[in-house]
This record gives C-alpha cells, sequence and structure tokens, in this order.
C-alpha cells in the first residue's frame, strides 16, 4: 500500500508538470493573429485547453527521460501530438461521427462554434503538428525529424487511429469477434499512444531492442487504457467522467467489456497493465513514472 501511494504520488506530480509544460509551450505555439482567419485559431485553443489529462504529453517526456533527451525537445514533440490527439477529438464528437455535445466537462467544438469550424480546426491542428515536428528547433538532426514526422503519420492515419476509427464507425453494423475489438483498439486507442512512448527512443536514437520494449509496453497499455474507458460508458457518471455514458449500449456496438463482461473486462485490463510494466524491465527506475502510468490507466476515474 504505502508503494501504491507513492507511486500514485509520484504520478500526480508527473503530471501537473507534463500539463504545465505542454500548456505552455502550446501557448507558444498557438497565437491567435489579428486577420479574420483568427476564429479558427480561437477554436484551436478552445480544444487545446480545454482541459484533459495529458497522458499522453507525458508518456513523451517519461520515455525521453529515460535516454536524457532534451527538455524542450521533448516538449515540442509532446506539444505536436496533443495537437494530434486534440483535432482527433473534435473530429471524433461532430454529428457525422459520435455526435457528442460533450467533452471534458464542456461544450463540444462544433457546439461552442459550428461545425464547419470545428472541422477547419481539426484540420488545422492535424497539421500543425507536422509543422512542429519538422522544425530543426525539435531536432537537430533531419532524419530524427523525418523519423517523427513518419511515425506519428502512420499512427495517425488510416493504418492507426483513423482506421481504428473507421472500424469503430462498423462496430454496430458487423459481428466483431474478440480478436476484432483489440485490433479496433490497438488502432483507434494504441497507435497515438505507441507513438509517445517510442518518441524519447526516436529522439536519442536508440537501440532496437529499447523501442521494441517501449513498443510491446504501449500496445498492452492502449487496449488497457480502452478497456477503463469502455467500463467508464458503461458504469460512469457523465458528471464526473465529463462525456455522455452509455452510447455503446445504445448504438449496439460490441466492446469488450460487452463480450467479457465486468469483471472479466476489468481482470483483462489488469492482466495488460502487467504485461505493460514486465516489458519495461530492462529500464530499472528510469522508468517508473511509464509503470506508475500502466497502474493509473486501469485505476483512473476519468
Amino acid at each position: 500500500m504505502t508503494t501504491l501511494i507513492a507511486d500514485t504520488a509520484m504520478l500526480e506530480k508527473a503530471l501537473v508538470e507534463a500539463a504545465s509544460g505542454v500548456e505552455k509551450m502550446l501557448d507558444a505555439l498557438v497565437v491567435v493573429p489579428d486577420g479574420r482567419e483568427a476564429k479558427v485559431f480561437e477554436a484551436m485553443r478552445y480544444s487545446l485547453f480545454a482541459g484533459g489529462k495529458r497522458l499522453r504529453p507525458l508518456l513523451v517526456l517519461a520515455s525521453a527521460d529515460i535516454f536524457g533527451v532534451d527538455r524542450t525537445q521533448a516538449l515540442r514533440v509532446s506539444a505536436a501530438l496533443e495537437c494530434v490527439h486534440c483535432y482527433s477529438l473534435i473530429h471524433d464528437d461532430l454529428p457525422a461521427m459520435d455526435d457528442d455535445d460533450m467533452r471534458r466537462g464542456k461544450p463540444t467544438l462544433h457546439k461552442k462554434y459550428d461545425d464547419a469550424t470545428a472541422i477547419l480546426a481539426g484540420d488545422a491542428l492535424l497539421t500543425l503538428a507536422f509543422e512542429i515536428l519538422a522544425d530543426r528547433e525539435t531536432h537537430p538532426d533531419p532524419y530524427v525529424r523525418t523519423e517523427l514526422v513518419a511515425t506519428l503519420a502512420k499512427a495517425s492515419g488510416g493504418a492507426g487511429m483513423v482506421g481504428g476509427q473507421m472500424i469503430d464507425l462498423l462496430a454496430a453494423e458487423h459481428d466483431y469477434t474478440e480478436q476484432d475489438i483489440f485490433r479496433l483498439q490497438h488502432l483507434k486507442t494504441g497507435a497515438l499512444i505507441s507513438f509517445a512512448a517510442e518518441a524519447g527512443a526516436v529522439m536519442a536514437k536508440a537501440s532496437d531492442q529499447a523501442r521494441r520494449s517501449l513498443k510491446g509496453y504501449a500496445a498492452d497499455l492502449g487496449i488497457a487504457f480502452q478497456i477503463a474507458d469502455d467500463l467508464f460508458d458503461v458504469e460512469g457518471d457523465a458528471d464526473v467522467v465529463g462525456k455522455a455514458v452509455g452510447k455503446d449500449a445504445s448504438a449496439g456496438k460490441a466492446t469488450i467489456v460487452s463480450m467479457l463482461g465486468i469483471e472479466r473486462a476489468r481482470a483483462q485490463a489488469q492482466i495488460l497493465a502487467d504485461q505493460a510494466i514486465e516489458h519495461l524491465a530492462n529500464f530499472d527506475d528510469k522508468a517508473a513514472v511509464l509503470r506508475a502510468v500502466a497502474q493509473f490507466a486501469i485505476n483512473r476515474r476519468t
């Protein structure tokens, strides 16, 4: 119990520091201009600063710390990743997708502004992410910058998050197997988490073995994280979670929770979290934050 409390305190401190650091970076990178295009920048900032755990930036920073990567460079990569994540939330919330009115306890962007502005803000955030990664300030080595761009592009696109979202949209129309659901989660949620965990190794030009360990960690973490989200949809309180709940069941979507039941799904999430931690064995105490994240992912309440 004492170890759990210590790990929780360490993680809470790391989350606060990650959120503060990445928000300062985003504030400097996304400045509202004087022209009529200002509205799209205001909408971008509305999404970027609407709250959230900043878990993905934390993963970037924690993986970068393992290899002693420059903090400013790691924060720029964290900011780029957060731009992609926020873009995905904006588009997911649109009427043509999940049709959500609330996100993180606030009106979704298309409700705050309008559908067209939400689409443009998402587009602008996605492209800004690659502008950030391609800048020399992110890393002096152009080959590293190219690899960061390529890796995030793959994680974000049809072979990653977008592909997972497509599979998710089709879930109500097909009889998905458990394996189908795991693949959906690996793409929709796990792909960006994988980029976050691997980014530090990319920036440090670390060994293939180190990168494989971090990818294995992220693969298990991503699915565990998504199972926790699915449990929120079944058990959660909308006021606590910050968005509508019960939508998967209403839409007839198959999830790991609907297939296994609540208790077995929760046990599966714990198994995955334990497996994620095992992948970090070679990093000793340098991976303490990443280990704490794995437990946090399945024990969080929002």
